[in-house]
């Protein structure tokens, strides 16, 4: 007979005695087996004493976690959390200072415990770590060069204690004063300094100005550019991870008008320039993290154009409507000019009008009007002086070539230009926060100081020669657009390392290819309209939905790994849900590192019945989407949160990886609800696989007889000499 559900078989350490085999009632108060453990072992005082995992966690089992007790966990009989924090409360103010080294050598361990983390808390060990870093390493000073390893050591141990502690959210980042943030933003300043204080330090820094506007301010203040700009330069991929975080950070807080000067500084100190060179295109790997910080860098710099993006024009502004004198002048400056004396404003007004027209605005005769619609407002003007500026000659060519062709098939470059802007910032979500799970950034935009403008320049090129390879006339404009999006997107997945090679891909890619490429996809896709065949869909769909819903619960069965998000996003926290093979049950629970293959059931702590669940959210309508963060209310993360509600007011919540596991768990939580699968994925599956099926029901078979039974295994040889013996 098995055990009751609520006995769990653990083994039990204490230094010096013999591992205790011993069952552990579930149901009986912690405090109580913890004296039936320390009666066993003769122990006085069991109030002083803990149980704690005997792996390389070492959290502490308590009344909340104690359910994560699987059969066969080892434990590890201890002193309790409040005795500990006291202990080394005391042990890191010594005197000795190898007393002291260790001491902190175990609180930067055990503060990764939520639950000695509060103990150490509530003696006011932040403060405590704190006055030391501010005071002690002064008083460690004349030390420092005699006993370099041991000062770098401890400070370090100190900076990582702190770290682990306020990471739990316990205190407000709030509360810290400005010596502390000097001292903080000192170790960042020093040109020699140990690589994991400098590591520590930076951490710090992002936190303090992520989570708190006053701290922020006191931050900026104290780290300029220019003193994070060497440590970009070394070879630590971690340290420059750090160092783009905390540019991000100072990037993300900075008040409106003071992001466009933190922009120019970056220039000035040829930030886009050193990451280029020393990160980009250094000779090694760009881990994810790296790849995180690099596209949130992206974002916030495209993010700057969101401005211009959204300012209409003022018809009435002189130096507004100089910019499209300016664009004319360009263009037809070889044009005798009509003499003041002789020539009357309205031939003037005509000779403008006419101009215009070439130009290809809309309003020929108050062009600014073109430039009142938002977006892409005054960014769509902008592009098209910096085209006319830097590529001339390519910008002369395209107005003079469109204003000699007949007015039907002339390609608007006016028009084309504002609603290209238009098309590119969403291609870019200009005006989007950056995602937290994104990594997607494109190399290309770090070649060039104007990189949105120079991908115009070659975007407004390329719709120019698909205009003229369509053939197209005024009515086909939106197709025209509609291809060059298609180009500039399958160009861009490729992820060009420079704007030369974006654009060799854009040749590759002509109006011809994109007919062939949509043609292929048509025949894979392709749908029968007529009326049998939609019978025949009818007939077929039910067992293709449940193909695909069979499909979906074997992935969740084999389950997949969550990331927890929090304030400092490097440390990864991971956990890994799966189904049971019966289908009845969500096992669940946290993992140490990302796994590289499927997690057993018995590893995951955690279970939920799915009897239990009551409806499964998505998006907004999940409860860790209505908390307000950083970096949180954006759409990415939306698009990929959902949450299960269970019992009363409990929620399971999860960030899906990527598109393809939210539409993978979405639909297999839905199956598993008796609900519809109304994933985009589904619905692709659904086609793809109803597209082949009808086509091979009507595959010409006749006069093809097919075997009921597979055909018989030949026999043997009686000799294998026809085989050739290599050796």
């Amino acid at each position: 007979m098995p055990p009751p559900a609520d006995i769990v078989k653990v083994a039990i350490e204490w230094p010096g005695a013999y591992p205790k085999l011993m069952e552990i009632d579930q149901n009986k108060p912690l405090s109580a087996i913890i004296k039936e453990v320390c009666d066993g072992w003769s122990l006085p005082n069991h109030e002083y004493y803990a149980l704690q995992h005997a792996d390389s966690s070492n959290f502490y089992i308590t009344e909340k976690n104690r359910n994560e007790i699987k059969n066969g966990t080892i434990l590890r009989l201890t002193k309790s959390p409040a005795q500990n924090a006291q202990q080394l409360h005391e042990r890191i103010q010594s005197s000795s200072m190898d007393a002291k080294l260790e001491a902190l050598k175990d609180l930067a361990s055990l503060s990764r415990d939520v639950t000695f983390a509060q103990e150490f808390i509530n003696l006011d060990g932040i403060s405590l770590l704190t006055q030391m870093v501010e005071s002690g390493t002064e008083r460690y000073q004349k030390l420092q060069k005699i006993m370099k390893p041991c000062f770098g050591d401890m400070l370090s141990f100190t900076l990582t204690a702190f770290v682990e502690l306020m990471d739990h959210g316990i205190v407000s980042w709030d509360t810290f004063s400005v010596a502390f943030i000097k001292k903080i933003a000192s170790f960042v300043n020093k040109s020699a300094i140990d690589i994991s204080i400098l590591q520590r330090s930076l951490a710090i820094l992002e936190s303090m100005v992520l989570n708190s506007h006053d701290l922020y301010q006191k931050v900026a203040q104290e780290i300029t550019i220019g003193q994070l700009i060497p440590h970009l330069q070394g070879s630590d991929q971690e340290i420059q991870t750090y160092t783009i975080a905390v540019i991000n950070a100072l990037f993300l807080k900075a008040p409106d008008d003071r992001r466009q000067e933190m922009a120019n500084i970056l220039a000035q100190k040829q930030l886009r320039s050193i990451i280029l060179t020393h990160v980009i295109r250094a000779q090694r790997a760009i881990n994810n993290e790296m790849a995180h910080q690099l596209y949130v860098l992206q974002v916030l710099t495209f993010n700057l154009l969101e401005d211009r993006m959204m300012t209409k024009m003022d018809p009435q502004d002189q130096a507004q409507r100089d910019i499209i004198f300016e664009l004319r002048r360009i263009a037809f400056d070889a044009e005798s000019e009509p003499n003041n004396s002789s020539g009357s404003m309205e031939k003037r007004k005509s000779m403008y009008t006419r101009d215009y027209k070439k130009l290809g605005f809309i309003n020929h005769v108050n062009p600014a009007m073109d430039f009142t619609q938002t977006p892409p407002g005054m960014l769509a003007l902008d592009n098209m002086l910096y085209f006319a500026k830097h590529h001339q000659d390519a910008y002369i060519r395209i107005v003079l070539e469109n204003s000699s062709r007949e007015d039907k098939h002339e390609c608007p470059f006016g028009r084309s230009s504002i609603e290209l802007t238009k098309m590119l910032c969403e291609i870019l979500k200009v005006g989007e926060l950056p995602s937290e799970t994104c990594n997607d950034f494109h190399p290309m935009f770090f070649t060039h100081d104007r990189s949105f403008e120079e991908f115009f320049c070659i975007c407004i090129q390329l719709l120019n020669k698909t205009w003229k390879e369509m053939r197209a006339t005024s009515e086909d404009f939106n197709k025209v657009m509609q291809v060059v999006k298609e180009q500039v997107m399958r160009a861009l997945t490729t992820k060009p390392s420079s704007l030369d090679q974006f654009k060799s891909k854009l040749q590759n890619l002509s109006y011809t290819e994109i007919l062939k490429i949509r043609q292929s996809e048509r025949m894979n896709q392709e749908d029968f309209q007529s009326r049998p065949i939609l019978e025949l869909k009818e007939k077929i769909q039910p067992e293709i939905l449940e193909l695909i819903k069979q499909q979906r619960l074997n992935r969740l069965v084999e389950g997949t790994c969550f990331r927890k998000l929090n304030a400092r996003r490097r440390q990864d926290k991971f956990w890994y849900c799966r189904l049971s093979p019966n289908h009845k049950v969500l096992h669940y629970g946290d993992l140490e590192e990302s796994p590289q293959g499927e997690v057993p059931h018995d590893s995951l702590q955690d279970k939920l019945p799915v009897a239990d669940i009551k409806a499964v959210v998505t998006g907004k309508d999940c409860p860790h989407m209505k908390e307000k963060g950083a970096l949180k209310q954006n759409k990415e993360v939306l698009e990929l949160a959902f949450s299960i509600l269970y019992d009363s007011n409990c929620q399971l919540n999860f960030i899906a990886p990527d598109k393809h596991e939210y539409c993978i768990w979405t639909d297999g939580l839905n199956a598993l609800l008796g609900k519809d699968m109304m994933s985009d994925l589904t619905r692709n599956d659904l086609d793809t696989l109803l597209s082949m099926e009808i086509k091979l029901r009507l595959l010409d078979l006749e006069n093809i007889q097919i075997p009921d039974a597979p055909p018989p295994i030949p026999k043997e040889p009686s000799n294998y000499d026809f085989v050739y013996d290599c050796n």
